[in-house]
């Protein structure tokens, strides 16, 4: 694996040389893609990618963890909770054109009138300051928040699971309540695993090309607004591929290279994050009853 991701970077920097020595940094901070007139910039596409990643990430991975803990933590009997985990499960294998179409002919069509409400009364908030006229970045963010769904949900379910029963016991023998066992035991001593199962998550939506293709509206600007069509480096590769000319590989090749550096940077950091959270995801397991009394008075040891 390792020798193919090498061989993959090796393969794609090398026809990114040229691109790097023509067009330099600027290619990186430059806000204009016009083939016509040799004006390359892709960082309102890095933009794009981060913030609807980012977005993404906050609403998928909120509901993947919360699904998690109600497939795992005895909320529901053993066969639903089956044919819920078999459902979330099969969401992955949709491909990702049926998402853009599902969202193309449902999602903006059920979330445009919303939007032009909320526009209305919150048009001040960067946010909200722009209307839903069709595909944008919010129709694009629900979606990919959907498709990275079950890959999150399913790594944090074994990460719960792999909590041992012992500790759960331990803290209702406390005294503790389900949730409070849940969010001050189980969560902290998962913690490790759900940063992995996050990080993944990103990696997903990082990579995700044709949905958001479909949905972004594939407009250069960098924009905080939620309603405002956008770019990513995916859909940019995608919809310039097919009718590239010989003298602009050189230019996508270096597009394609942001996009595996991004992630290796990323993953990087979810991995330090995983390392340093790792004892301290312990302590906190036994820390919040550390203080806790006896009946008759005396400390709980922890």
């Amino acid at each position: 694996m390792l020798l193919l991701v090498v061989a993959l970077t090796m393969q794609v920097g090398g026809e990114a040389v040229p691109g790097i020595h023509k067009h330099g940094a600027s290619f990186i901070i430059g806000t204009v893609w016009d083939p016509n007139q040799l004006q390359y910039g892709i960082l309102p596409a890095i933009w794009g990618t981060l913030y609807s990643s980012l977005l993404a990430l906050l609403i998928g991975g909120f509901f993947a963890v919360m699904m998690a803990i109600f497939l795992t933590q005895d909320f529901l009997p053993p066969r639903l909770a089956a044919v819920f985990r078999t459902i979330s499960e099969l969401l992955a294998a949709i491909p990702s054109v049926v998402y853009g179409l599902w969202g193309i002919i449902l999602v903006i069509p059920a979330i445009r009138p919303v939007a032009d409400c909320v526009h209305q009364a919150l048009a001040w908030l960067p946010l909200f300051n722009s209307t839903l006229s069709g595909p944008g970045l919010l129709p694009a963010v629900i979606v990919l928040a959907i498709m990275v769904l079950p890959t999150t949900a399913a790594l944090s379910q074994d990460a719960l699971r792999a909590v041992p029963l012992q500790t759960r016991q331990a803290a209702h023998g406390m005294g503790a309540t389900h949730w409070e066992a849940i969010l001050r035991v189980t969560l902290p001593t998962a913690a490790n695993g759900l940063f992995g199962a996050l990080a993944l998550g990103v990696g997903r939506a990082l990579g995700e090309t044709m949905a958001l293709a479909m949905l972004v509206g594939n407009s250069n600007q960098i924009s905080l607004s939620m309603f405002s069509p956008a770019n990513t480096l995916a859909a940019l590769l995608a919809l310039h591929f097919p009718e590239v000319r010989p003298a602009e590989v050189e230019v996508l090749m270096y597009v394609s290279l942001v996009p595996m550096v991004i992630t290796l940077v990323v993953s990087h950091l979810g991995s330090s994050i995983m390392n340093r959270s790792s004892v301290a995801c312990q302590r906190k397991a036994v820390a919040p009853f550390a203080n806790c009394r006896k009946p008759g008075g005396d400390m709980l040891e922890a």
